[in-house]
């Protein structure tokens, strides 16, 4: 717009002075229009190649990173559920300030934990130590009574299955984002694991099936469906323990069947540790923790915990507050 105010300003200028004729006022109005469309997609290019040298910038820092996590373990974990066995852990991001506080406790194999705390208690702290994202400062961290610091990463990440509250959707095939790109797995495995979770509906709905693509981050995807997608990618890896931190986002209850189907499905046969958000999610679990500024409040079956009036699992119960963060 601008260009063009511009153009029939200085050829009505040049005709005023008589410089040029008003056909030539006209073939520069045009011209200049012509090329504001070529003009604005350099501009565009140029923007997008500014960001392409920021990203490349930011893959090459990550690159030159280094894990400070060794991997020079050796034993395998044992197929099937797994025990899981803290033996008095301390961590913290900043290790002068600890976010875990001489932690221990035993999960049977098979076994559901609901882990229950308010924000930053270190709920979500515990789940990343199991996994193996970090190493406590002390103590040790057992699955199948093994510390996980001797198994090594790849073997633990198969035996292992988390699903977080943020679910990374990427752009690519429904294939390719249930399996993280492993051609290894076939088609009627995927098929199978998408019927026992219930996404068949929604699979069938895709114009092109595991062919369709999702967009990145999620988009045109609900909620329940992402989570549903998540539970889904465990579920193809058969895990020996399934670490869910649930979404407290509220979800309609048509979804909320699906997902408490999906629930069962994922945590059958295998041990489970549940980071709550809400009560009715506690109400399968077999054992329940409650964390304090980094430790164990209360720790034991959720019967005995719940029956007993001085605790502060009953209390959320007794007041019966939806929200069990606070």
């Amino acid at each position: 717009i601008l260009g063009g105010a511009l153009s029939l300003a200085l050829g009505a200028y040049l005709w005023s002075i008589g410089a040029i004729t008003v056909g030539t006022v006209y073939l520069i109005f045009i011209y200049t229009d012509l090329l504001s469309t070529p003009i604005g997609e350099i501009q565009t290019q140029l923007q997008d190649l500014q960001q392409a040298e920021a990203s490349m910038l930011r893959i090459e820092e990550l690159f030159h990173n280094h894990s400070a996590l060794t991997d020079d373990g050796r034993i395998s974990l044992p197929a099937g559920a797994l025990p899981v066995e803290l033996r008095e852990v301390s961590f913290g991001y900043n290790p002068a300030d600890a976010i875990l506080k001489s932690v221990s406790f035993h999960l049977p194999a098979g076994n559901l934990l609901g882990i229950v705390g308010r924000t930053g208690s270190g709920k979500t702290t515990l789940a990343r130590l199991l996994f193996r994202l970090y190493d406590p400062q002390m103590g040790e961290v057992c699955l199948g009574e093994v510390p996980i610091k001797n198994v090594r990463l790849q073997d633990l990440r198969q035996h292992v299955g988390m699903v977080t509250q943020d679910v990374q959707i990427f752009h690519a095939t429904v294939r390719d984002n249930l399996t993280f790109f492993n051609r290894t797995i076939s088609d009627t495995h995927i098929l199978a694991a998408i019927d026992d979770l219930g996404l068949s509906t929604w699979l069938n709905s895709l114009p092109d099936g595991l062919d369709s693509e999702l967009g990145s981050g999620g988009a045109g995807l609900s909620a329940g469906e992402a989570q549903l997608l998540a539970f889904t990618r465990v579920l193809l890896t058969n895990p020996g323990l399934v670490i869910l931190d649930e979404a407290s986002s509220r979800l309609d209850p048509a979804t909320e069947q699906l997902i408490e189907h999906a629930m069962v499905k994922l945590f059958s046969g295998r041990t489970g540790i549940i980071i709550a958000h809400r009560l009715a999610t506690l109400q399968r679990v077999d054992e329940i923790m409650v964390i304090e500024d980094g430790s164990i409040l209360e720790y034991g079956q959720r019967e005995e915990i719940a029956s007993d009036p001085s605790s502060r699992f009953s209390y959320l119960l007794q007041a019966g507050l939806e929200e069990v963060s606070a």
